[in-house]
């Protein structure tokens, strides 16, 4: 999700290299610091070591380009955008497991129609502490595979490994309309679900050499319509678990240049973040612009991994 507009901003600058294990094995050892502890354990674990790691803001796509990869799922007919009704991809009933009678919201990020669509998704919504545009396009892969098409594919993979494990799953948007949902509308999906747990997906557009994941997790925001405060420790708790479990599966490394080598993030400024009323994070799954990273992102086996990732850090969440 690396642009300037909803739920970004421009890149932080990036640290030197040097500091990034040192970081990382601080972050293990201080004690009572959950999410260090998660990313060692997962490191420690017999994983794949020395993946990659980085997550940034960069420019945005200005027009579609072709894109590869598909989701294991099949497109429904596109619904009218203005349909309420249209927003969230309908759940198939759950089946039984450790997590029946559990609802997990996943929101892949932007939309593949979002780039016909720019007067739409460029309309101003309100996001409590000010307003930005309704969405964007997301970026790309220098060979053109779309943020959009990655996340809708990591979300049909995660989803398919949570129902097996009895959730009932609810996606914002399934490729299944013209455009969108806004930024506001995707918070009140989940929120209106009552979810246990939602996970924003996207990857980012950095520069080359910025590599790796991170996991953004909600500040505490109480403005206008935004009162972030009850969801603030258990998204934290889901982020930390997130990330843990990425690690373990994927083998990539935290952002080499945000986060300080934690893979955690919070953030004050976004608006699927700041409307939401239950505990909710974004994973910015690597960088699209890296040419490694974006070796992982364009295969599928790894995309497996990465949805494995996030689902047993949502089930080890919501299990708790």
């Amino acid at each position: 999700m690396s642009y300037v507009g909803p739920d970004f901003d421009p890149p932080q600058p990036r640290r030197s290299p040097l500091r990034r294990p040192l970081v990382v094995a601080a972050a293990a050892l201080v004690p009572g610091a959950l999410a260090g502890w998660l990313l060692w354990q997962a490191t420690g674990s017999g994983g794949e070591a020395g993946g990659s790691g980085g997550v940034a803001a960069g420019a945005s796509s200005t027009g579609k380009t072709a894109s590869t990869g598909s989701g294991d799922d099949d497109k429904v007919p596109t619904p009218s955008a203005s349909d309420p009704s249209s927003s969230s991809s309908p759940s198939v009933p759950a089946a039984s497991g450790p997590l029946s009678g559990k609802v997990v919201v996943i929101d892949p990020g932007h939309n593949p129609g979002n780039f016909q669509h720019t007067t739409e998704i460029n309309r101003k919504v309100d996001i409590g502490t000010n307003r930005k545009e309704c969405d964007t396009t997301g970026t790309s892969t220098n060979s053109g595979y779309t943020e959009a098409d990655f996340t809708l594919d990591v979300a049909r993979r995660a989803r398919k490994i949570l129902e097996e494990q009895g959730a009932t799953v609810k996606f914002t948007q399934d490729g299944n309309r013209p455009w969108g949902p806004c930024v506001d509308e995707r918070a009140r999906i989940g929120n209106e679900a009552h979810a246990d747990a939602v996970v924003s997906v996207h990857a980012d557009g950095s520069g080359a050499g910025n590599r790796g994941f991170h996991v953004i997790l909600p500040g505490a925001v109480h403005e206008g319509a935004a009162d972030t405060r009850p969801i603030v420790a258990p998204s934290r708790d889901l982020g930390e678990r997130v990330a843990g479990r990425f690690v373990r599966n994927t083998g990539s490394a935290p952002s080499n240049y945000i986060g300080d080598g934690t893979g955690l993030v919070t953030r004050k400024d976004l608006g699927g973040l700041n409307l939401s009323t239950v505990p909710k994070v974004f994973i910015e799954c690597g960088n699209m612009r890296d040419s490694k990273d974006a070796a992982l992102l364009t295969s599928g086996a790894w995309r497996q991994k990465a949805a494995q990732g996030i689902s047993e850090g949502i089930v080890s969440f919501v299990r708790k």
